[in-house]
């Protein structure tokens, strides 16, 4: 049976899921929303409809059970569903699809003021200081062995190891931003480019020479 054309990442997300164990439809949404929120986040209506169709297709079975008087339906993955997800994981993926308000608003600066540009800068630097905290928590909590399904550390890692980066680099644009913005005249229409900015911007640019010297 071909399933390819009916799966789309989040399919192949819950099925990794499955994979670690056994869940409830209500645990899929709640382990979607820590565990993948930050790299996939997707609506909890979709995450409630996906379990049932990858039963369809004969991926993932489904299992009622008790939790004191109440019934709960629990999903597993079967044999193809195990299957599936490695060739899914067999094909490397698409590169990340980036999508920031706060970005587009910068983009558009000179139709606002430089007060309103220096707000966004600074939520965007709140932004990244808050989502690191979390970080930060599970990383620490790894380390001292308390960490969720710690036999999947070593994948973990990789993971955490981006969102660090990826959290730190907003903090950082943030705050050059902001430096440079400063200096702008109230009607952003009047701003001029520091020339020293754009050469730096254009030695930065440059990253892969450097990399195929190393």
């Amino acid at each position: 049976m071909s399933t390819a054309p009916t799966l789309t990442t989040t399919s192949y997300a819950i099925l990794g899921l499955l994979a670690v164990r056994r869940w409830s439809t209500y645990e899929l949404a709640q382990q979607m929303d820590r565990s993948l929120g930050r790299i996939w986040p997707r609506a909890q209506s979709k995450i409630y409809e996906e379990p049932k169709k990858l039963v369809r297709l004969g991926l993932a079975e489904a299992s009622r059970e008790m939790v004191g008087r109440r019934p709960r339906t629990v999903y597993g993955i079967t044999p193809h569903g195990r299957q599936a997800l490695a060739s899914w994981l067999h094909v490397p993926g698409t590169g990340p699809a980036l999508e920031s308000e706060q970005l587009l608003q910068v983009f558009f600066a000179d139709s606002g003021t430089r007060t309103d540009t220096l707000a966004t800068l600074r939520a965007a630097r709140a932004w990244a200081d808050e989502r690191n905290e979390d970080n930060l928590s599970a990383v620490e909590a790894y380390r001292a062995g308390t960490g969720p399904f710690p036999e999947r550390t070593a994948q973990t890692m990789l993971v955490g190891g981006f969102l660090t980066e990826y959290y730190r680099l907003v903090a950082s644009w943030a705050e050059w931003a902001a430096g440079i913005v400063e200096g702008w005249p109230e009607d952003p229409r009047a701003a001029q480019a520091p020339p020293t900015e754009l050469e730096r911007i254009d030695r930065r640019a440059h990253w892969p020479e450097q990399f195929s010297h190393d």
